[in-house]
């Protein structure tokens, strides 16, 4: 795994049936990949585009939910780069609660120009950094 965040379910978290909401596991992940897509491209905002017109934004998620999470279980979020392409990539995740899996999906990012207010290209040292990580390391 290349990167893992860890959280700790909040009572805040929980829905109606005592479990960790649905929703509660993608705010889980968008803290995760952040991170991760933070400590690959450190020049890179996430924020927006205060001082480079060219931005990441996210376009796409997927989530399997495999198994319930409850209140202060301790939940480790697994990040890995599993795909580069030209104008985007794809982060995949696990979820797990110790050594079970409670949800994995992934999520794609596409290289935004907020200029021209369209999809653009990776620039070359975004894409081969993103590159070496994906070939570094196994699949989330």
């Amino acid at each position: 795994m290349s990167f893992v965040h860890r959280e700790r379910v909040r009572f805040g978290d929980l829905d109606a049936m005592r479990h960790l909401n649905n929703v509660v596991f993608l705010r889980y992940f968008e803290t995760a990949r952040i991170a991760y897509v933070r400590q690959l491209l450190p020049d890179h905002d996430p924020v927006g585009p205060e001082t480079d017109p060219f931005a990441v934004i996210f376009a796409e998620c997927h989530i399997n939910y495999r198994s319930p999470v409850h209140f202060d279980e301790v939940v480790d979020v697994h990040c890995s780069i599993a795909e580069v392409r030209r104008s985007s990539f794809r982060v995949a995740f696990a979820m797990r609660v110790g050594e079970r899996l409670a949800a994995e999906g992934h999520g794609v990012l596409v290289g935004f120009d907020y200029v021209a207010q369209r999809a653009a290209p990776l620039p070359d040292a975004v894409r081969e950094r993103l590159e070496a990580e994906a070939a570094a390391a196994p699949a989330a």
